[in-house]
This record gives structure tokens, sequence and C-alpha cells, in this order.
């Protein structure tokens, strides 16, 4: 009978290669959003409403890769910096949807130029054809089985 294989040398793992450079993304965009008092977490809330207004905290949080109660305290201190608005109470079901204000998309737009010069420097080692090479053949990886 065959033995199953192992992950084997750590470096030659697209997985652990995937988490280094997720680590170091994730560090960069600490960085360049911090004199914008902003998280991670919170841009990518505010990333997501300046492109799909009125998302439930519950969709929020699947996006943007966090827990609904962690989203709710993300949402929660974006409403209390005027970031965003959120109704008293739901128009329909329990939802309460979010919306940027005026100052919510004035610091979206910020935060997206910092973390596309973020993006362009972790990135600039590969040229622009490989960049959209490793991009698709990272969402093929995402794909559900026969979809291609």
């Amino acid at each position: 009978m065959e033995q199953p294989e192992t992950v084997g040398e750590l470096e030659l793992s697209v997985g652990y290669v995937v988490k280094q450079v997720h680590a170091a993304l994730r560090t960069a965009m600490d960085e360049a959003l911090r004199p914008l008092d902003l998280t991670v977490p919170q841009y990518a809330c505010l990333e997501l409403l300046g492109r799909h207004p009125g998302l439930s905290n519950s969709e929020l949080a699947r996006r943007a890769f966090v827990t609904r109660q962690s989203m709710n305290l993300v949402l929660r201190r974006l409403q209390e910096r005027d970031l965003l608005t959120r109704p008293d109470h739901a128009t329909h079901g329990r939802a309460l949807l979010a919306e940027l204000t005026p100052a919510g998309q004035t610091a979206l737009h910020q935060a997206s130029v910092a973390v596309r010069a973020v993006e362009k420097q972790l990135f600039s080692p590969l040229p622009q054809e490989r960049q959209r090479r490793v991009r698709e053949d990272l969402a093929a990886c995402l794909a559900p089985p026969g979809t291609d």
C-alpha cells in the first residue's frame, strides 16, 4: 500500500508561501493604514460598502473574512467616526444596512490609495503579466470543481 504524501519542505509548499505573502501584505497594510487611523478590517469594510452600499453585518463579515461579532465592532467604530451610517431600526428583517457617509468615502479613497501602493510595492518584483497570471492561477484554485 502506498504511503500518503506529507507536506515536505515548507519552502516548497505553495500554501506556506501563500501564507508568507499574506502575512507580509497584512503587515504592510497595517503600517500604511495606521496614519489614517484605520485597521485592515475597517478598510475592508469601507471598501466593500464603497462597492456594495447597503450590505448587512453578516454579508460584510463573510466578505471581509471576520466573524459577525468582530464586524459589529468594526461597524460601530466606523459609525462613531461618522464614516458610515446604519439605521437605528431594521427596515427589512433584522439587518441594519450600512452605507458610507461623505467622510467615509473620503477615508475610503485615502485608504485605497495607500493599500494599492502597498500592493504595488510587494508585487513589484513580478512584471505585470506575471502578476496577472498569478492572480488568475490563484483565483482558479477558488473555483468550484468542474467550472473551468
